[in-house]
């Protein structure tokens, strides 16, 4: 008895991969698409503007990199900047964190805060040397 035939199959070449998008939505005026990515890869930058409300955005990309990262990185940046924001905002919660320097006081100023509210705590009535007459 005899061996089935095999069927020749032809060798397949690569899948084709799909183009990676260059346009995005804004993450400030919320269009779609309209934010557009231009890579110059002799110079080493990445450059990211919206159509609609100009935002602009730069940063440095390597022969790797597509208009994704310089997309990402946006977002990144816009993220950390929003997170500082939300720390300044936040400000000192008690004495002992501005004592500490959490709000952002020099020394002296905390010195001389703390000498006040001593005072503060030694005069009983609230009026300080003032006598009533």
């Amino acid at each position: 008895m005899g061996k089935r035939k095999k069927s020749s199959r032809k060798p397949q070449g690569p899948k084709k991969q799909e183009p990676l998008p260059t346009s995005f939505p804004c993450l400030f005026c919320n269009h779609e698409a309209s934010v557009s990515v231009k890579m110059d890869k002799k110079a080493g930058t990445g450059e990211l503007s919206c159509k609609v409300c100009g935002q602009k955005f730069q940063t440095g990309i390597n022969y790797l990199s597509a208009g994704v990262d310089v997309y990402s990185d946006w977002i990144d940046a816009c993220d950390t900047v929003a997170k500082e924001a939300a720390g300044r905002d936040a400000g000192p919660h008690s004495y002992r964190d501005v004592a500490s320097g959490a709000g952002g006081r020099r020394n002296s100023d905390t010195r001389m805060d703390r000498h006040l509210v001593t005072a503060m705590e030694d005069d009983e009535d609230g009026q300080g040397d003032y006598d009533d007459e």
